[in-house]
Order: structure tokens, then sequence, then C-alpha cells
């Protein structure tokens, strides 16, 4: 089976499956990110109320990941995954008959609530139904799919604005959660049997301890897993303020700013299709440590940038590398977090991200009030250089180097 010229070799008819079906969410949710920011400025003309969109999924998160970890690790994840694509496919279906902005807004916090379940569920669903050997390159087909939907997703929606409306582009995409949802259906079950689950502030206190316990006898696993979040949290956080810097800062067109973001996605595509052509060949600290570097010296590029090319050499070169840590790093998370508190943990460092994530990007926004925007994407990308080098650090400790190790059985506890 090829995949863009790729030999896919991965070993059951159920990995070609999932990847399907998370492959068409991804695209649905390209095309969808396009299409509420425009809608939202039609309805609004505020840049503010754009904004906006950015705090209310870790807004959600906040309220939900403290206890959805609980839910989906006692839950069949295979249905929670059903179920929140068929949720999240009434919820967009719904807002194109939303007259008000702050409804709106209510329907996508919703919908950040079904998204803090399913990731959890869907990354514990893929530990537990794809063989150990494939989770690598599993995962790297994964980023490869994720990237050309940033492409050809948005690429999709600007070409329904010219010929449909904007609303039409709202119902493809919830058309694409039933598409996903509906191949998930043929998928089986990892779980033999799940708990009756009845929720209590006991279970609650016991499962944040039994996360935190894990962490404090794992501190190194636990410390690598952070970083990369702060990692992300960082880029997160100089992405929301890309437009107004591209433009406000550089001087660039709305189309040479549409072209930057076209070439990243090529270059994302480019990056994938190295990781998931090689992905048997390329280790895990390899690929983890490649891509946290040269990604951050691609932030780094774009924020000393003064011209067209250099920030495009920038954004070539994060979008190549993304695919890479991205790939390392989810697999060696398979590897060492046990398949049986993967939810919890998931959602509770989640807790811990979503501040974070408001906090960089209110702080990058505000100190771009008092200081030039400039030195705000500069500190940012150093911080991200910084977490780099510590990553490579702690991944050249010879003692560690088992946890690498790709024969490694998953623990569990």
């Amino acid at each position: 089976m090829t995949f863009g010229g790729i030999v896919i070799s991965l070993t059951s008819k159920n990995s070609f499956i999932l990847l399907l079906s998370l492959g068409i969410s991804s695209f649905g949710d390209f095309i969808y990110l396009v299409a509420i920011n425009i809608l939202i400025l039609q309805m609004t003309g505020s840049a503010a109320a754009v904004a906006g969109l950015w705090i209310i999924g870790p807004a959600a998160a906040l309220l939900t990941k403290f206890w959805s970890g609980s839910l989906v690790d006692r839950m069949n994840k295979r249905k929670i995954m059903i179920g929140t694509d068929i949720a999240r496919a009434l919820l967009v279906a719904s807002i194109p008959f939303c007259e008000s902005v702050f409804l709106i807004y209510f329907l996508l916090f919703m919908l950040s609530i079904s998204k803090a379940f399913f990731e959890p569920a869907s990354i514990a669903y893929i530990t537990g139904i794809i063989p150990q050997q494939d989770w690598k390159q599993f995962n790297s087909f994964r980023s490869l799919l994720s990237s050309s939907a940033f492409l050809i997703g948005p690429a999709i929606s600007g070409i329904m604005f010219i010929f449909a409306t904007v609303n039409a582009s709202i119902w493809l995409n919830a058309a694409t959660f039933l598409v996903s949802a509906l191949l998930l259906t043929l998928l089986p079950d990892i779980e033999a049997k799940t708990e009756n689950v009845k929720l209590s502030w006991g279970i609650l206190k016991d499962d944040w301890r039994a996360v935190f316990t894990f962490s404090k006898l794992n501190a190194y696993i636990a410390l690598v897993y952070f970083l990369a979040q702060f990692f992300m949290i960082a880029a997160m956080g100089m992405d929301a303020q890309e437009v107004v810097f591209t433009q406000q800062v550089l001087n660039l067109s709305e189309a040479e700013y549409g072209f930057l973001i076209s070439i990243t996605g090529i270059g994302s595509i480019l990056g994938a299709s190295v990781v998931s052509a090689a992905s048997r060949k390329l280790s895990i600290p390899f690929l983890m440590s490649t891509g946290f570097l040269l990604v951050s010296f691609g932030y780094l590029l774009y924020a000393f940038s003064f011209s067209f090319w250099s920030v495009a050499a920038g954004f070539i070169i994060l979008g190549f590398f993304n695919p890479f840590w991205g790939t390392g790093f989810l697999t060696f998370y398979q590897n060492n977090v046990p398949l049986s508190i993967m939810g919890r943990f998931t959602s509770i460092y989640g807790i811990f991200q979503s501040i974070l994530q408001i906090f960089f990007i209110l702080l990058i926004g505000f100190t771009g009030e008092l200081f030039p925007l400039r030195l705000s994407i500069i500190i940012a990308s150093s911080v991200m250089l910084a977490i780099a080098v510590i990553q490579i650090i702690l991944m050249n400790k010879p003692s560690k180097k088992v946890l690498y190790s790709e024969q490694a059985e998953t623990m569990d506890s």
C-alpha cells in the first residue's frame, strides 16, 4: 500500500482505518479553522473577537481535564472517540445558525470540552491497538496527514469561500467528524471490559495521587514530557501574534502572509514524508534532538527576520523539522507512560499546559503593547532554544538510554 509514493507497511487493516479516521478529522479541523475566524470577523469586525478564539480552548481544558482523564482510563476508549466525534459534528453543524457571537463562543467551548476527552482517549487507543513495533511509523504517518491537512484544509476552505459560503465550509467540517466516527465503528475495542464509572472527589484525589506518584518515581520521564509541552506552548504563544508580527512589524501583505503559511505547510509535508519513509531507521533520540533544535532555530530566524525571504527560510525550517520532534516525542511517551494511567497523565499535565498556554498568549500580546513585538518574539524563541538544548542534554545521558529503546515494554502499574 502506498501513500504519496511512500510504502505503508503497517501490519493490519486496523492501523490503516484508524489512520484514515484521524486524518479525515484533521482535514476537517483545518477547514474549520479558517472558516470560523472569517465568520467571527464578518459578524463582529473585531480583531479582539477573533483573538478570543485562542483562549476558549485552554479555558475549557482548565475546567475539564482535571477529571476527564479519570473517565477516559475507566471507559471504553473507542466509544469515547465515536461519541465525541458525533458531538463535535452536531456542535459544528449548529454554528451557522447562531446569530450571536457569544452563542458561537459557547459552542466552541463545548467543542473544546469534547476535544479534552477525544485527545487522551485517542492516544491511549492508538497505544493499545497498534503493535509497539509500529508506534513510531504510525505516528509518522499521522504527522504526514496532519501536515497535509495544514496545507490542503485551508486551501479547500478558500475554494469553498469562492464557490460557496463560509457556512458550507463549516458544514463540510461537521461531515468529516461523522465520517471519522463511522470509520471508528469498524475498529475493535481494546478493553475486555470497562468500569461502571461514578466519579467522586475521593476517586479524583486517588487518580491525581497516582499520576504524581508515577511522576515522582519517574522524574526523568515527567521532566522530558513537561519540557516538550513547554516547547509547544512557547510556539503557540508566538503563533498567536504571527499575523500582527508579519504585517505590522515586517510590513508584509496579506498575500505574502498567505504564501508563508503555504510554504510552511509544504515544508511540514516534506519533513513528515522523510520521517515516514525512514521511520524504521531514524532513532527516537535523533528525531527528538534534531526536531527540537532546528524548530527552535527556525523560530529564531523568524524572530530576527527583516525581509520576506528570511521569514520564509525560518518557516520552511520549522515546518520541515516539526514532524521530527513530534513523532519522536509521542513514541517516547508511548514507550514510557503506562497505558493504564495514560488518560489521566495526559489530562492532568494538560491542565498545566493550558494554564501556561493562556499565560504565554496573554504575555506575548501584553508585552507587545509595552515593548517592541519583535523583542517579545525574540525572547520566546530564545526560550524554545534553551529548552531544546536542555532536552538534548537529557537525552544524551547514558543511564537513560534504555528509555529510548523501541524494544522496551511499555510500563504498567
